[in-house]
């Protein structure tokens, strides 16, 4: 991040803040207005975005079923980012392979990329969401692009609109009403160091991924940030070394009394229901909606995420934390607007 990217004519917006599963979608390029545009189909884009945010939601929830198995946020998050880039690497093996090249001078971008944007927004959301409600703790993660905004403006110089400054009123305010920091910090604060470190990460995935981006299809730099992601964490934490046994066991995702899940099965819907399939259809929205659109709708992902955990795990957000989360989702459109 020392060199700074010329977004003079970026035409690359910030993907859809996709996280109840730790990883968003990668920054995106719109569709460009050629004879493809007229048969795009907004309605079968925004029914496969919203298809993808109840993925992402549900997804949320069965990732901390197994993070309450397991016992180990680094681990599940281990496992999650190795798995799925063996299945993306088998995909762009099949369909591109010249994508599977890796120029010396993407080596670092991608591995920074990978590993402090991958890797770390996922394993600290995993600590946030066990030890907060999982709605908290995305609303807190979606502020990323708040901080987007600020880095290009007060690092790199670049102009934005003023009403950034509104965008970070309304983010701020919301916050105060979802940590209802008048009766004290109702909040556990390493879990909220973890959601906004989550955060920090997010941003620097979008401002690392929007760069690599300029030079790489989504597909591929996510495989390889899936990859840098998988090979930090077997450095860090020794696949002989792996709990397998946590995973022998089940548990009830939709509560006590009901039917159980062998937990490989969960940790299976996490990797290809929560995080393959979600992000083609992420991919295929947007050739329908585009990237703006997309970012819109993915504003109902932290709602969709919070209705599922409260059915399922009883996490309950008070009436004035429910007006904050939508007090956070306007101020961060708001600052994202600020941008373009």
């Amino acid at each position: 991040m020392s060199q700074e990217p010329d977004t003079t004519h970026d035409h690359h917006v910030l993907g859809p803040p996709d996280t109840s599963a730790g990883v968003p979608a990668p920054p995106v390029e719109e569709p460009a207005a050629t004879a493809h545009a007229r048969h795009q189909r907004p309605a079968l884009g925004y029914a496969l975005y919203l298809t993808a945010a109840l993925l992402f939601g549900i997804n949320g929830t069965v990732s901390k079923v197994v993070l309450q198995a397991v016992d180990d946020a680094a681990r599940v998050s281990q496992l999650r980012v190795t798995a799925a880039f063996l299945v993306l690497l088998l995909v762009v093996a099949v369909t591109d392979r010249r994508a599977l090249r890796l120029r010396r001078a993407e080596l670092g971008p991608i591995a920074a990329y990978g590993i402090l944007g991958v890797a770390m927004t996922q394993w600290l959301y995993f600590v946030a969401i066990t030890r907060m409600p999982i709605g908290i703790a995305l609303l807190i993660e979606f502020t990323a692009p708040i901080m987007v905004v600020l880095w290009v403006r007060f690092a790199w110089g670049r102009p934005v609109r003023d009403t950034v400054w509104l965008g970070l009123a309304l983010a701020l305010l919301g916050l105060a009403m979802v940590a209802q920091i008048w009766g004290g910090l109702q909040l556990d604060s390493l879990g909220v160091a973890a959601a906004f470190g989550a955060a920090v990460a997010l941003a620097v995935y979008y401002l690392l991924g929007e760069h690599a981006g300029e030079r790489r299809d989504p597909v591929s730099l996510t495989l390889w940030g899936f990859g840098f992601a998988a090979l930090l964490w077997a450095v860090a934490l020794p696949w002989w070394r792996f709990p397998w046994t946590a995973l022998q066991g089940g548990a009830s995702p939709l509560g006590e009394g009901t039917t159980t899940v062998p937990l490989w099965v969960l940790a299976a819907w996490m990797v290809v229901l929560g995080t393959i399939t979600p992000f083609w259809l992420v991919l295929a929205a947007i050739r329908h909606i585009g990237a703006a659109g997309a970012s819109i709708v993915g504003m109902t992902e932290p709602f969709i995420a919070s209705l599922i955990a409260w059915v399922v795990l009883g996490e309950v957000l008070t009436p004035v934390q429910m007006i904050g989360g939508v007090v956070i989702l306007a101020g961060v459109v708001v600052a994202e607007r600020a941008r373009r």
